[in-house]
């Protein structure tokens, strides 16, 4: 019986917190607990803090709140913040409905040919990934596919760059992008690449079907095992001898370069 229970217990727990994003810090910890739209699960404290305004602050919110509080040995606060060299012995669990793995949305997604996900393929600047997520919120596109592989995590300085939309952004989590992509080819999506030798610009091309565009890591682009399956390659037409542009920059342009479509403006 107490088999059961405990099954079902796990079972519940592992449920709610696929739909958790945990933040750490004393400041972006403040932050969300002020933020009354943001539905807050728990607020983690480690025992070994010492007294502080900000940490008496703290407690004052989440009890108001009636917001869980669960104290910690500073080893078992490391393991919830993932970032035990930063999390200044504070994290707290917000719940974002729109935070998921992929598989749970992408058989129920409404599909038409300008459906638009943008995915990450090595990405490793928070403020990159932050801002990206910000310009995704903004747009009519339906999200963001990150990979825990390989690309930053969404820690408090993607949040703050994000302008806090990471709560508010349909965020989709995957293990390894080729499998995501894959999985989401065979749905009857289309995956674009950018490549400065390509030969159709991103305003040439039009989407036949939903389409999935990636951006590549700050430093090397795209990889090989994406490149590979990706179905169209497409450039941003530069001048001035410019080669490359900011990722997040780059995000814009893709979410919203249907609004100025005349080649001449760049």
């Amino acid at each position: 019986m107490n088999k059961e229970v405990d099954s079902s217990h796990y079972i519940s727990k592992k449920e709610r917190l696929k739909h958790v994003i945990t933040v750490y810090g004393r400041n972006t910890c403040l932050e969300v607990l002020c933020d009354d739209s943001l539905s807050i699960h728990r607020l983690h404290l480690a025992c070994t803090n010492k007294y502080s305004k900000s940490l008496e602050r703290l407690i004052e919110l989440a009890n108001s709140r009636k917001i869980n509080i669960r104290w910690h040995s500073r080893l078992q606060l490391a393991r919830i913040s993932r970032n035990g060299k930063q999390d200044q012995g504070v994290a707290c669990d917000i719940q974002c409905p729109t935070y998921r793995h992929y598989t749970e949305i992408m058989n129920s997604m409404t599909l038409s040919q300008t459906t638009k996900l943008i995915a990450l393929d090595g990405i490793t600047n928070p403020i990159n990934l932050g801002m990206i997520i910000r310009s995704v919120t903004a747009s009519s596109a339906f999200g963001i596919l990150i990979p825990s592989k390989g690309n930053s995590v969404i820690s408090p300085l993607a949040i703050k760059a994000s302008a806090g939309t990471a709560f508010k952004c349909n965020i989709l989590r995957c293990r390894e992008l080729v499998t995501a992509l894959t999985d989401f080819q065979q749905r009857g999506f289309q995956v674009s690449i950018l490549d400065s030798n390509a030969t159709d610009t991103i305003y040439d091309f039009v989407p036949s079907s939903p389409t999935i565009h990636i951006l590549g890591n700050e430093s090397v682009g795209i990889s090989a095992p994406v490149r590979k399956i990706a179905n169209h390659m497409l450039r941003i037409p530069m001048h001035r001898g410019v080669e490359s542009l900011n990722v997040a920059i780059v995000a814009a342009i893709l979410l919203f370069q249907r609004r100025s479509k005349n080649h001449s403006l760049l």
